[in-house]
């Protein structure tokens, strides 16, 4: 197999070769739910060009895209079997964290159930909870993640944007389809974190550019309204909806009083109540708020959050998450995590407002590398000298062009697909435990999401006792493969 890193000299006075396609073919086999699943995975590179509007040159080489697919290879009818295209976000993510955590025929082995970061050398096992026994699977690196580049000439800050993003992976989702002949398959899109703001405009814009309808789409913690997460000044929304994950990681760390601690769920469901209700008509009247009122809000902030009274006073009753990252157990000189706020880090400066590192981000980024480097060489054979991007800066910063000086949303476009495409599916995964995308703001979300009456059954919201990548939480990959596989067993004939 070519090296997909080599490069051949050339004179400047000469014009760029267009780059090569790379493809390498292997062949296993994994067990799920006791049947053996024999499959085909191939790792390679598809090459995207740019036609020229007046049709008048010959299409440019824009970028090579990586990609890794496993198709079970069992089936005879490949036009009934579902395939799946995988994303994560950042944006600057790799397609790496769902495809050896979740759906991936191998996955990282973390210390224990919890997902606590085990000790090196890592190492992958089969993965029981692959979706492969349901759906084939595509897994994509969005340009500049992975080994995904611009092709030669080319620059790469023209994909670091909204749009031009949509637009490069849905034209590598067409030619896939397209090549593989799978038009006639039942076909679903996953995504993950900022891949799910990614996955609701690439299936709007499937749908209108090329006439792709999709059975279902699949959002792990999702982010498809970017006002719920902004704590910008005059924007109490984020401060309302976070609450319920503040208290959730309280809980968690037993900061709560007794009868708060007793259970998670009814414990939720009362802060829930109290963040619509009275907190948010408390943060809607500023500076009007009358100083009794204002005294009553801050004790109940306080029982729900494990924070003292006075630094919620200072903190004039709106809590910067990162502040709470720190706040929660200072007393400990230790920090909870961003991702998942079931983990905790130890900083050098206990006196700081935000933590130092993501502790829950440290305990996955050093297997998720060494054993994606080792199994893309070793059992994928695809050879590359480049470093393979896993969360990668250079996307930055990323251009939101036409949603520029307003909140990033697309609720809309997914509320349009849904309307063209009634059976369009929809599944949303949440963690309680996630501050990057926390489980209120979603659920605000799709009660806002403006579908008529008939098709708000479309949507199906499921919660776990987890973070931000749920999967990593051993009872919470159990219940998500459940789920998952339910919802493609129950969408792929509709």
């Amino acid at each position: 197999m070519a090296d997909a890193g080599s490069s051949e000299k050339r004179s400047d006075s000469e014009s760029p070769k267009p780059p090569q396609e790379v493809v390498s073919v292997t062949h296993g086999r994994v067990k799920i739910n006791g049947t053996d699943i024999p499959y085909t995975a191939t790792a390679g590179t598809i090459v995207l060009y740019e036609d020229d509007p007046e049709f008048k040159q010959a299409p440019k080489a824009k970028a090579t895209v990586f990609y890794v697919a496993y198709t079970r290879s069992d089936i005879d009818d490949q036009t009934t079997r579902p395939i799946t295209f995988s994303f994560n976000g950042g944006p600057g993510s790799a397609s790496v964290w769902m495809h050896l955590g979740l759906l991936g025929p191998k996955r990282v082995l973390m210390a224990d159930e919890t997902g606590n970061l085990p000790a090196p050398p890592f190492r992958l096992v089969e993965n029981e909870y692959s979706l492969l026994d349901q759906s084939d699977l595509v897994f994509i690196d969005p340009i500049s993640t992975g080994y995904s580049r611009a092709a030669t000439g080319e620059n790469p800050n023209q994909f670091h944007q909204f749009t031009k993003d949509i637009e490069s992976i849905s034209d590598f989702i067409r030619l896939y389809t397209t090549r593989a002949k799978r038009w006639l398959s039942p076909k679903y899109i996953i995504g993950e974190s900022y891949g799910t703001t990614r996955g609701s405009a690439i299936t709007n814009y499937l749908q209108n550019r090329y006439g792709m309808y999709l059975n279902g789409i699949m959002l792990i913690s999702s982010i498809l309204d970017f006002q719920t997460v902004e704590m910008d000044p005059g924007n109490d929304l984020a401060y309302i909806v976070i609450l319920p994950t503040y208290a959730a990681t309280a809980w968690y760390h037993s900061k709560l009083d007794a009868k708060l601690q007793l259970s998670l769920a009814d414990t939720l469901a009362e802060v829930e109540a109290f963040a619509t209700g009275e907190y948010a008509t408390t943060l809607l009247q500023g500076d009007g708020l009358a100083e009794g009122k204002r005294r009553s809000v801050i004790r109940k902030l306080a029982r729900y959050t494990g924070l003292s009274e006075r630094f919620i006073d200072q903190s004039n009753l709106r809590i910067d998450l990162m502040r709470f990252t720190k706040e929660l157990l200072r007393d400990q000189q230790r920090t909870v995590g961003r991702l998942d706020s079931r983990f905790v880090g130890i900083d050098r400066d206990p006196t700081r407002e935000s933590f130092e590192y993501d502790p829950s981000y440290a305990v996955i980024h050093g297997p998720y590398s060494a054993t994606f480097n080792d199994y893309v060489r070793r059992e994928l054979k695809f050879e590359s000298d480049d470093a393979y991007e896993i969360l990668t800066s250079k996307v930055r910063p990323w251009k939101y062009d036409k949603h520029e000086n307003q909140y990033v949303s697309v609720t809309e476009a997914l509320r349009s697909a849904i309307s063209q495409n009634p059976y369009l599916k929809v599944f949303v995964a949440s963690g309680f435990f996630d501050f990057a995308t926390p489980y209120y703001a979603t659920l605000h979300t799709f009660n806002h999401l403006g579908l008529e009456q008939t098709l708000r059954n479309n949507i199906v919201i499921k919660h776990y006792e987890a973070g931000h990548m749920m999967y990593t939480h051993l009872p919470s990959l159990t219940e998500l493969k459940r789920d998952l596989e339910a919802f493609v067993s129950q969408t792929k004939n509709v």
